[in-house]
Formats: structure tokens, C-alpha cells, sequence
């Protein structure tokens, strides 16, 4: 019976530390979506015309769960500088949205080709106060979405070439086993008393240790090719590895 559970336990920690993907969705309005989650964060990969506002809202499907007062969003519009302006909560239907006062999302790539805008930015999972908490599994994710005549904000106008309501399905991404052979990091030993050592140390930027319910114990820049344990109690850890490039990947650890 032990063993049952613990192979239980071990499966069911595994889907949590695997990563998740809606793929792209093509959208009504000329735009499309995808997001991406892995433990600790997630990545929204959002396309659009360049001459437009692009907003996201997160929130119920249909019109009862669209711009009511308190729902979180996203939009990049003429107001939007650097990462201010883009994280929003929605004020009721026919209001304006109002821009948080803690900004959550980052903007890490904003490119346009062809008259389309790409965005990709990231948040972490849990957000901030009012933000909506996304989850790292398969559950799905309603959204709302709208694009204007022009960057600066204003009503989007009515039918469905300017906005619409979407439910975004998730798949397993794949885990530190997809990593291509040339960046992928083992650890040894494993398991381990007192420290643990990196094949590909030379890729890894630093190393976030935590415990199997999803706490996070300690965090490491890698200066060498190892890490020191001892201090962790016995039992199992996952590893967040930063590589170099910017990606993550996930290990195993058993600490004895």
C-alpha cells in the first residue's frame, strides 16, 4: 500500500511541475492568443494590428462573465510605457478600465512586422491584488478579448470583428525531458546527503530549490558546477533551473 501511494505521489508531483500550453488560438477580431504556464509562471504570447489596442480580460465565458466591475485584464494601448499601463481592472460595461496600481505583467518582447504586433509578457502565477490566479495544470482559461479603431482606449464597438469571448485549453508542454540534449541538465548523485553536482553546469544561471508542495526553500547562483544540500531536511525537492539563454527547466531532487 506504501508503495502504491508513493508511486501516486510521484505521478501527481510530476503533472504539477510539467509545464502547460493553449497552443496559438486564433481569435474573432484579427488577434490570437497563447499561453503558456510552468510552475511559477505564466507567458502570454498575444498578436494583433499594430494600429490597435490589444486587450485580454480573464474572466467567464459570455457576456455575464465579460467587463464587470473587478475583473482583471491586460491591455497595450498609447498609454502604455516600458510596463506601466498594461496591467488593468475592468471598471463595469461602458467604463473605462483603470490601470493597477501594482503592475504585474512584464513586457519582455513587443515587435511589429507587416502592420501586426507581437507581444509576449509574463506574470507570476498568483499575480497581485486582484489579478486572476492562473493555475499549472490542464483546467481551462476563459477570456474576453478586444481591439480599438486606434491605440488610445475607447469602446470597441459592437459585433464580432472587435471582440469576442474564448475558452483556452491546455495540454501538457512537455518537462525538463523535452530540453534539447545539448542544454539538458542531470543532477548526481541523486539521491543525495550533502551536495549535487551539474552535467551542463556551464548553462545554468542559478537554481530555485522547492519542496514538493510547491514552497520555495532557497535560491542559488551557480558559481561552480554543484550546490550545497546538507541544509535541506530528507525528502523530495524540485529544482527551477534558470539556463543561461533564459529558459527554465525542472529536476527531481531526493535529499537522504
Amino acid at each position: 500500500m506504501k508503495k502504491v501511494l508513493l508511486v501516486l505521489s510521484v505521478a501527481l508531483a510530476n503533472l504539477v511541475w510539467a509545464q502547460f500550453s493553449t497552443g496559438t488560438v486564433s481569435l474573432s477580431a484579427g488577434m490570437t492568443i497563447k499561453m503558456n504556464t510552468n510552475p511559477t509562471t505564466v507567458t502570454m504570447t498575444l498578436t494583433g494590428p499594430d494600429t490597435s489596442y490589444l486587450g485580454i480580460g480573464f474572466g467567464g465565458n459570455g457576456i455575464s462573465g465579460g467587463m464587470v466591475t473587478g475583473v482583471d485584464g491586460f491591455i497595450y494601448n498609447s498609454n502604455s510605457t516600458s510596463n506601466t499601463n498594461i496591467d488593468y481592472t475592468f471598471a463595469g460595461i461602458g467604463q473605462t478600465p483603470n490601470a493597477d496600481a501594482s503592475q504585474d505583467w512584464t513586457i519582455t518582447s513587443n515587435t511589429t512586422s507587416g502592420g501586426i504586433r507581437t507581444l509576449v509578457a509574463t506574470r507570476s502565477l498568483a499575480g497581485g491584488t486582484g489579478d486572476t490566479v492562473f493555475t499549472n495544470n490542464t483546467n481551462s482559461i476563459n477570456i474576453f478579448f478586444a481591439k480599438g479603431s486606434s491605440t488610445a482606449l475607447a469602446y470597441h464597438g459592437g459585433g464580432t470583428s472587435n471582440r469576442g469571448y474564448a475558452v483556452l485549453t491546455r495540454a501538457v508542454l512537455g518537462t525538463s525531458e523535452a530540453v534539447a540534449e545539448s542544454k539538458k541538465v542531470i543532477l548526481y548523485p541523486n539521491p543525495a546527503t550533502d551536495r549535487v553536482q551539474f552535467k551542463n553546469a556551464d548553462k545554468i544561471k542559478s537554481v530555485d530549490v522547492y519542496e514538493s508542495t510547491g514552497r520555495k526553500v532557497k535560491s542559488v547562483e551557480l558559481t561552480g558546477d554543484a550546490i550545497l544540500v546538507s541544509d535541506l531536511k530528507p525528502g523530495s525537492y524540485y529544482l527551477e533551473i534558470t539556463l543561461k539563454d533564459g529558459s527554465l527547466t525542472y529536476e527531481k531532487l531526493i535529499k537522504e
